[in-house]
């Protein structure tokens, strides 16, 4: 296994298609879907490598299999902290200790970012993602977002995790 930051070389289309495969798995009987059904090829491409985003990739004998990204906070409320945005893995991935693997190494690099404070959303209905993030030492805060995906009223709920730098 290899986890490094993409590349101008990367074929954002590959990173794209595990976030694709990645909601279509995670988010089955949570979001609506018809909603998962219509998310297009490429759907991330323009979303990959944005200004002040940090990704990262997890391959497997060259096999884009993972991707990561964060950032400094995007929360006013938060501006001192860094924010895991994503973690997302092929299905026939998961559950198989690399996201333990990719997430830490975000951890670390938000660490070398001078984060010692750090925070992610997560769907309140997505209790596998929610068990992973607790299993890894984040833990669940008072603070939510309300969204709305494919008509679906939605609750994110914030967890963190603090690193003694």
């Amino acid at each position: 296994m290899e986890i490094r930051y993409i590349n101008s070389d990367d074929d954002k289309f590959l990173i794209s298609h595990i976030y694709e495969e990645s909601w279509k798995f995670a988010y089955k009987d949570i979001i609506p879907q018809s909603y998962l059904d219509s998310i297009p090829t490429g759907r991330w491409v323009s979303s990959i490598d944005k200004d002040g985003m940090n990704n990262l990739v997890m391959l497997d004998n060259g096999k884009f299999i993972g991707t990561s990204c964060f950032c400094k906070s995007r929360f006013k409320d938060f501006a001192d902290f860094g924010e895991i945005v994503s973690i997302y893995f092929l299905p026939e991935y998961m559950g198989k200790d690399y996201g333990k693997q990719l997430l830490d190494y975000a951890v670390k690099e938000l660490s070398k970012l001078g984060y010692s404070d750090i925070f992610l959303w997560v769907l309140e209905e997505n209790y596998r993602a929610r068990k992973f993030y607790e299993k890894c030492g984040f833990v669940a805060t008072d603070n939510y977002l309300d969204d709305n995906i494919g008509g679906k009223e939605l609750r994110e709920i914030q967890y963190r995790f603090h690193i003694d730098i």
